[in-house]
């Protein structure tokens, strides 16, 4: 399959490319670095990407940003951060790219254990996350030409510890590889509207 990763140069990124790389044509794209750059804020910075990419058969995005910060403090330009960013960017990537998707091609956005699971200064990531999962079961249903659609919702990685572990006491990290896996459940399986948790 020809895939496109959208982050491919972040933590969850580079373990996606190298989990899916072995078996496929991977396009590693990133904001400023990769084979490719793409803002997946603006429009027509995909709609660029995708015209020099041309038609694939699954686009992967491991990308998007969202604020902390307490919500005593929080003012509607910084709740737009994730808004802007992490939800309406992953959609906007998921709206155009469905004109670019093979048919029986698949979409495979990122959430996030917020969602479900707050916590301290996360309101916003809370939000943008609940949005995404609650967007992908949504858009399965009316996706055209046998196109799927699922996102993976991770906990805080073994990784990113030693920048988010205090955000996160109690959760139990898990390994990049292990939710690289869900990725590949999500490209190479056949399930569609599936919110794959990794706790």
């Amino acid at each position: 399959m020809k895939i496109v990763i959208v982050g491919a140069t972040g933590t969850v990124g580079k373990a996606v490319v190298a989990e899916l790389a072995p078996r496929h044509e991977i396009i590693q794209v990133g904001k400023s670095r990769g084979q490719y750059q793409a803002d997946i804020k603006d429009a027509d910075s995909i709609r660029a990407l995708f015209g020099k990419i041309g038609k694939v058969d699954a686009i992967v995005s491991t990308t998007g940003k969202v604020h902390f910060g307490p919500l005593a403090q929080m003012t509607p330009d910084l709740f737009k951060v994730g808004l802007h960013d992490k939800l309406l960017g992953q959609v906007q990537l998921a709206l155009i790219g469905v004109d670019y998707l093979n048919d029986g091609g698949s979409i495979t956005l990122t959430s996030g254990v917020l969602g479900h699971d707050p916590i301290v200064n996360g309101a916003n990531a809370s939000a943008v996350n609940g949005g995404i999962d609650s967007f992908v079961k949504a858009a399965a249903i009316e996706l055209p030409r046998g196109i799927r659609i699922n996102v993976v919702s991770a906990t805080v990685l073994v990784e990113a510890m030693d920048v988010y572990g205090p955000a996160f006491r109690g959760f139990a990290p898990v390994p990049g590889q292990r939710v690289a896996l869900a990725y590949s459940k999500s490209v190479e399986g056949a399930q569609t509207g599936q919110i794959y948790s990794l706790l």
